[in-house]
């Protein structure tokens, strides 16, 4: 298991477009991938998860994987929010 903390910086937080790039990357990935706010823990590859968290600008996520790629994966999504959705 692998995982890492990030502040997201964006305007709009982890809702709509945002959420639904950040799902689709994470489903290039084989690992089982979460997404945690405070208590709740959500799959990172389901947008209701996702958006159930309500996840705004300034909020600290912790995203975690567990799998064959994990380490890939948290790199990638926490680089993917770090760069405000930009590639």
């Amino acid at each position: 298991m692998f995982s890492k903390e990030v502040v997201v910086q964006n305007q709009v937080g982890l809702h709509a477009r945002p959420a639904t790039f950040f799902i689709q990357k994470a489903n290039e990935f084989k690992s089982s991938i979460w997404v945690e706010k405070e208590e709740r823990k959500v799959n990172a590859k389901s947008l209701l998860g996702v958006l159930s968290l309500g996840i705004t600008k300034g909020t600290t996520i912790n995203i975690i994987a567990d799998g064959v790629d994990e380490e890939e994966a948290v790199t990638t999504l926490v680089h993917l929010i770090a760069s405000n959705f930009t590639e």
